[in-house]
């Protein structure tokens, strides 16, 4: 009985005949309006979909790729899944790029060269047509073998010397000085930075315009207060507590991402100090949890849904344009600050 009523659901699935009888046109019709052929009229093109949708019919991707030509896959490299920013970018990309007809296909490099050579090869094997490389700082490995395959590919500020690729330039400087300024006039004159890790370009551009920002606002750097950690919270927990064994303090500190600040506040909540009153803290990504912080930290922006966005157009250019077309190599993404409740005055009498 059971094999009986599974072959009789076998026969009722919905082939592409099917939606061509519902819709009263050709196969051929059917056909090219799944894969976007211009060809196709409106009209008969909304006739089309209806039917797919009454029906509940799966075009076999496989073969779409297969009579166009083209995988409609694009492929996304991230750094550390682990990281709310990666999770919460992926979700904007797959996003954009299934309301634009792609698929995707994630991959986290885990900060292992060896991992992220493994994840293009099977991009390789899947026939991609882009991937999207934001492991920011960490894509050199791979970059070879992408462009020998001559596939298109996005790199977040990394420039490279080859047609097919495109590059995110980030503007943290925007944001950095915002936030400078925001503790500068707050009445903080002792700032700290928790850097992250110098292995990674991004890492090292935050810190740089810290750097930059702070001579702007007319403060002094001191080198002492700049500490190199990793991008999570315990680099948070163990950035702090080397500030913590100095004989003279920050009254606030600016961290590389947020995940680092969350290690800030834990820290310095078991430390017995009160955030804002006792110590500014500020992170950088603004990750969906930073306003959940207790309390909610001031963060600068880096809006995932308009890097993703601008990671799909670079790759949907590459992907779509006639040959010989200009495409847009470089794009643009800014920073702002987000004010909440982390950052405060100094206290009057800091600890020296």
């Amino acid at each position: 009985m059971a094999r009986r009523a599974i072959r009789k659901t076998l026969e009722k699935t919905p082939d592409i005949r099917a939606v061509a009888t519902l819709a009263r046109v050709s196969i051929a019709t059917v056909s090219r309006t799944i894969n976007g052929a211009p060809v196709v009229s409106e009209r008969l093109s909304k006739r089309v979909w209806a039917a797919i949708e009454q029906l509940n019919y799966f075009p076999n991707t496989l073969a779409r790729s297969l009579v166009s030509g083209r995988s409609r896959i694009l492929g996304i490299i991230v750094e550390n899944i682990t990281n709310p920013f990666f999770p919460e970018l992926i979700q904007s990309f797959e996003e954009i790029a299934v309301a634009n007809g792609y698929e995707i296909l994630v991959s986290s490099s885990n900060s292992d060269p060896a991992i992220l050579t493994t994840c293009v090869r099977r991009m390789i094997e899947r026939k991609v047509e882009g991937v999207a490389v934001l492991t920011f700082g960490e894509e050199e490995p791979v970059l070879e073998q992408l462009a020998y395959h001559d596939i298109p590919m996005v790199l977040a500020e990394f420039h490279l010397d080859d047609p097919k690729a495109s590059t995110i330039a980030l503007d943290y400087a925007t944001g950095i000085r915002a936030a400078v300024q925001h503790l500068a006039a707050l009445g903080h004159r002792k700032i700290a930075f928790l850097a992250g890790p110098h292995s990674i370009h991004s890492a090292v551009t935050r810190e740089n315009d810290f750097r930059t920002a702070l001579q702007e606002a007319g403060l002094a750097i001191q080198k002492k207060w700049i500490i190199e950690c990793n991008h999570k919270p315990r680099g948070g927990v163990a950035g702090f507590e080397r500030l913590q064994a100095l004989a003279s303090q920050p009254t606030a500190i600016l961290c590389s991402n947020d995940m680092t600040a969350i290690g800030v506040l834990r820290a310095a909540y078991l430390k017995g100090l009160k955030v804002p009153q006792d110590l500014s803290v500020i992170g950088l990504d603004d990750i969906d949890f930073a306003e959940f912080t207790l309390p909610p930290l001031t963060t600068i922006r880096l809006s995932r849904v308009e890097l993703a966005r601008a990671a799909f157009e670079a790759l949907r250019q590459q992907a779509e344009l006639p040959s010989g077309s200009k495409v847009q190599r470089e794009f643009l993404v800014s920073t702002s600050l987000v004010i909440r409740g982390s950052t405060g005055a100094p206290p009057t009498q800091p600890a020296e």
